[in-house]
């Protein structure tokens, strides 16, 4: 089993990789492979909206969400990590995002997600709740910990004296690498939900 981790953050080894680094520790003891990616430092322009990945497959901009989609679609879950700035998540993170969800056709159902959220003080909830909305318009379930996924921290290496955040995000790995076991098992028993087709509504008709 695998877990790509975004590491949407700019700094290197800054307090969202402390954070990430904790739950790779215990993706690790649950013997579960985990990559993780930075894309914070990656020049990442928005979705133009201009409908080549339908035609093509892909994104038709080249540069890391291309790279990102197979490791996506051969991954069980994905976990994605922000700073916050001005109560939201990274533009550079929101801008990957936005094109590798929409640019990617594959199933993405019953990939386990998790967001986590890293800021010296508030706007944390905000962003926990932006980056939610990735996963549950693709049937993708959300994994949960003893509290939300927010780890405080401003200066470089203060998030590990955040004993209740660390607390959380090892928590949060524990119930991922559980939830990724179980729905393993329940699709080589049960198989996937079944899918209706879909009904695309416009409100004007």
């Amino acid at each position: 089993m695998k877990v790509l981790i975004i590491n949407g953050s700019p700094r290197v080894g800054g307090n969202t990789s402390i954070a990430l680094d904790e739950m790779v520790k215990v993706f690790d003891s649950e013997g579960i492979k985990s990559e993780t990616v930075q894309i914070g430092n990656k020049d990442i322009r928005g979705c133009i909206a201009c409908g080549t990945c339908a035609a093509k497959g892909r994104c038709v901009f080249e540069d890391v969400v291309n790279e990102l989609a197979p490791k996506f679609e051969e991954a069980d879950a994905l976990v994605v990590a922000s700073p916050v700035y001005y109560a939201s998540a990274n533009a550079t993170l929101i801008a990957c995002l936005d094109r590798l969800f929409y640019s990617t056709s594959f199933d993405k159902t019953m990939k386990v997600w998790a967001s986590v959220v890293v800021a010296r003080r508030g706007g944390l909830s905000a962003t926990f709740d932006e980056l939610n909305k990735y996963f549950t318009i693709c049937g993708m379930p959300v994994a949960s910990s003893q509290y939300w996924n927010s780890v405080h921290g401003r200066e470089k290496g203060e998030a590990a004296q955040d004993k209740e955040g660390m607390q959380t995000v090892r928590v949060l790995a524990r119930n991922m690498s559980f939830l990724m076991k179980s729905i393993a098992l329940g699709k080589e028993k049960y198989g996937l939900p079944e899918k209706e087709p879909w009904e695309p509504t416009h409100f004007v008709r």
